[in-house]
């Protein structure tokens, strides 16, 4: 039966070893650059796992959150939980806008085209890219660029642009939030990781009630099984990527890594 087939971790393109150790790539990818590897696990979710669009973002937000949950205790030995706490107000502007963008940004997944969302995907992976090759890494610190009312209408405008975009691939944001917290608001690049993670996971959880209302949310239920190994992979890459960092070198990483994104946003705008 078709519905066995799909769901078979025995079935060749979901095979135990292939699900365990793409998350543990995609994880050490993440590691070593900062983020959570989710832009690279979409890709491979619709193109090596033949996943439909909307499935892969669904499957694609539980194992980012699973992987969030786990790095912001992981990170407490650099940033204290009262640094992060003591920055509540930067937390609460960008919620603000980011919870509604993440309710928005699933409803619309939920209802589009797959086509249509294919291609919104291919255009998101290559803004991804652009951002990891020419932004990612930015090392400014100082006085924010605006302050005041302006400040706070900005940081809600990004926050919804944001949540929607992390909605709609299944990613936790950080390669978004991150520049926002530096730029918009001053804060310090490592701070900036661990505030990015506190508003990413309430703007995660967002987005996954959303999706928990509709049918295709069963895709879950189906693929639990290769959900769990894959996070776990993830979660196992991470922290390998994590001890590396320094080892490779991002001058030569992020070229290689964009460069894989812009091809993966080719394949998957001509997916059918």
């Amino acid at each position: 039966m078709a519905t066995q087939e799909t769901t078979d971790l025995n079935f060749p393109r979901r095979s135990r070893p292939a699900t365990f150790g793409g998350g543990a790539i995609i994880g050490a990818l993440g590691g070593l650059i900062g983020l959570g590897g989710a832009e690279f696990r979409l890709p491979l979710l619709i193109g090596a796992f033949q996943f439909s669009a909307l499935e892969a973002v669904i499957l694609n937000k539980t194992m980012s959150l699973v992987v969030v949950s786990s790095a912001l205790p992981f990170r407490t030995h650099a940033v204290a939980w009262g640094e992060v706490i003591g920055h509540w107000p930067v937390i609460v502007n960008l919620l603000a806008g980011s919870l509604w963008g993440a309710w928005q940004g699933s409803s619309w997944a939920t209802q589009a085209h797959p086509r249509t969302l294919y291609r919104v995907l291919a255009v998101l992976l290559i803004a991804i890219a652009g951002i990891l090759l020419f932004g990612h890494g930015a090392n400014h610190h100082g006085a924010p660029v605006v302050t005041g009312l302006l400040q706070m209408a900005l940081g809600v405008i990004a926050g919804l642009g944001i949540g929607a975009v992390a909605a709609l691939m299944g990613v936790a944001g950080g390669e978004l939030l991150i520049p926002t917290l530096v730029l918009l608001f001053g804060v310090d690049i490592k701070l900036a990781g661990s505030l990015s993670l506190a508003v990413s996971l309430p703007t995660m959880l967002t987005g996954f009630a959303r999706y928990s209302q509709d049918r295709s949310f069963v895709v879950l239920r189906e693929n639990w099984a290769f959900v769990v190994l894959m996070a776990v992979g993830s979660i196992v890459g991470a922290f390998v990527g994590a001890r590396l960092v320094g080892i490779v070198s991002s001058a030569f990483l992020l070229p290689i890594l964009s460069a894989i994104l812009a091809i993966s946003a080719i394949k998957v705008w001509r997916h059918r």
